[in-house]
């Protein structure tokens, strides 16, 4: 994702690392956007053998807590990845889809195409094959969740990111300590 590849912290859980601010666990450098802005859906693009070494780290992305986020999803043609359809998965939210197509996506023209008013809400999209999806979510569950491809093989390869989301300003929107008990990595 936005050419990085997550690798899963081996000392100390990512919730446990933002609970007791515990640093050199994760960074929180997840990039917003891609390095590199190309034709996705073009198999014969020369950029694909540049950005196929991309970093490997535990970067999450914090988010304040009830902030809004929006996302773009580009299943690109790198290695030949137009021929998978990615079934992309956020834990503990449900989000809207606000929009899919195929191609590359025009953030002008295609946000004309959001469905605001009825849009489906799901907690796994499938990003279509030389296709884009656009999800937005709230981010109102404080802690920390993964988002991943829901095939295994590219969870292993790093298709994946946190979203280290902040307490909120009650009791209810605070994320209770770890348990006594709580197993370690």
């Amino acid at each position: 994702m936005n050419n990085h590849s997550f690798v899963l912290p081996t000392k100390l859980s990512i919730l446990e690392a933002h609970f007791f601010n515990v640093s050199g666990i994760y960074t929180p450098d997840f990039p917003n956007e891609p390095p590199v802005k190309f034709d996705y859906t073009n198999v014969n693009n020369s950029l694909n053998q540049a950005l196929l070494n991309t970093p490997k780290s535990t970067s999450v992305k914090k988010l304040k807590y009830n902030s809004t986020v929006e996302i773009v999803f580009h299943n690109t043609a790198l290695i030949g990845y137009t021929q998978v359809n990615h079934p992309v998965h956020l834990h503990g939210y449900n989000f809207f889809v606000l929009a899919q197509g195929f191609g590359n996506y025009d953030p002008v023209k295609d946000r004309k195409k959001f469905n605001l008013v009825n849009p489906q809400q799901r907690n796994t999209i499938g990003v279509p094959v030389g296709g884009w999806v656009v999800m937005r979510f709230r981010a109102n569950n404080p802690g920390v969740w993964i988002m991943h491809c829901h095939l295994d093989v590219h969870l292993g390869l790093g298709f994946a990111t946190a979203f280290v989301v902040e307490n909120g300003g009650t009791e209810d929107s605070t994320v209770p300590p770890p348990p006594a008990d709580l197993p370690k990595c």
